[in-house]
């Protein structure tokens, strides 16, 4: 019994750090890179969205909205109270829905991320991330053009963490915030993986999403929404 322990403790464990060695820099440069746009130019990025609710652009705005919300930094649960601040400051639903949408789907710390997985994911996350946004605003504007989509009431704009006067320090704190709240996140996933990698046979896998492309595309989009986490 022991060393049948101490053989799979070492298969899960080869799995691991193989894993880990080819994930962990993405990981590292995606943190670093996200706290440096949250510090330097989250506000930029919010200022020039607010900047456009004065401009005359139509439905094209929509498509600038979803290309802003990829670029802030801000997760699902930073993005909705500053979507708040948008709208009371006279934004328009459609161009709230494709930056919310795009912003929850995708930051600039997830495209390092992806990057991980090859140049064909990156692509192809980026685009439909950026597409999903798009269709977001566009089916706000048909249905409800003229009329309230969204209800903000309680909502009020995140307070910032990033306020040591010292810029160095500053980023210092915010790449602190990011390791506190992903590392733990990071290492049960590569854990799952190497487990999934031993555990379940690719013939399972390729029985229940490889029959029918268009029902493994649902199945795995299904088994995805309960699985998201920020």
């Amino acid at each position: 019994m022991i060393d049948i322990l101490r053989r799979e403790a070492v298969y899960l464990w080869y799995y691991f750090s193989i894993q880990l060695e080819q994930i962990f820099w993405y990981w590292v440069l995606g943190m670093v890179i996200g706290s440096l746009v949250s510090v330097f130019m989250k506000d930029h990025i919010h200022d020039l969205f607010r900047s456009l609710g004065s401009k005359r652009l139509g439905a094209f705005g929509i498509v600038i909205a979803s290309a802003l919300g990829i670029a802030s930094p801000l997760c699902m649960y930073g993005t909705i109270p500053i979507a708040a601040s948008f709208s009371k400051s006279g934004m328009s639903d459609d161009w709230l829905a494709a930056f919310m949408m795009s912003s929850i789907l995708l930051n600039p710390q997830l495209i390092i991320y992806s990057a991980a997985l090859g140049q064909t994911a990156l692509i192809v996350r980026i685009a439909s991330c950026f597409i999903q946004g798009i269709a977001a605003g566009i089916l706000i504007r048909i249905f409800y053009n003229g009329k309230h989509f969204f209800n903000f009431d309680g909502f009020e704009e995140p307070k910032s963490h990033d306020t040591d006067p010292n810029i160095f320090l500053r980023f210092l704190k915010n790449l602190g915030r990011n390791v506190k709240a992903t590392a733990l996140y990071f290492l049960i996933g590569i854990a799952l993986s190497a487990l999934f990698q031993r555990y379940v046979p690719a013939e399972a896998m390729t029985a229940l999403f490889g029959g029918n492309e268009a029902f493994g595309v649902f199945m795995a989009a299904t088994i995805g929404v309960p699985l998201y986490m920020c």
